[in-house]
């Protein structure tokens, strides 16, 4: 089984992305509304995969990136954000982000597809 967190501020993505995601028998899934509480539990919880916000009040999703990389390189980050430019993708993806999920979501099917085929090809 595998261990997904979700961080984002708004709790109508946590509980959309906790309900498609919970369908699949083969990941766990915890959400966390608070970027601190969710870097620390994916820290000590040596979760498999992150999916967060970038743009969130106290934390950042790219700061949530920075943190979780430098404690742990093998933790996927994906990256969700409904405000996207170029140079916000590379800055993701030089810092460590295995991908990157435009919102609002044109399928969750398409999102957990996604996931999965990221954690088993994990390194």
């Amino acid at each position: 089984m595998y261990k997904v967190i979700i961080i984002d501020d708004e709790s109508e993505i946590l509980d959309l992305l906790s309900k498609a995601l919970s369908r699949n028998k083969d990941l766990k899934v915890s959400t966390f509304s608070n970027p601190v509480q969710g870097v620390n539990a994916a820290i000590s919880q040596n979760v498999d995969l992150v999916l967060t916000d970038i743009m969130m009040p106290e934390m950042d999703g790219i700061e949530v990136l920075g943190k979780i990389k430098e404690k742990n390189k093998d933790i996927i980050v994906v990256m969700m954000t409904a405000y996207s430019t170029l140079d916000k993708v590379l800055n993701t993806h030089s810092k460590g982000a295995e991908h990157y999920i435009m919102k609002p979501f044109d399928s969750l099917k398409i999102v957990e597809e996604k996931v999965v085929t990221l954690l088993k090809n994990k390194k």
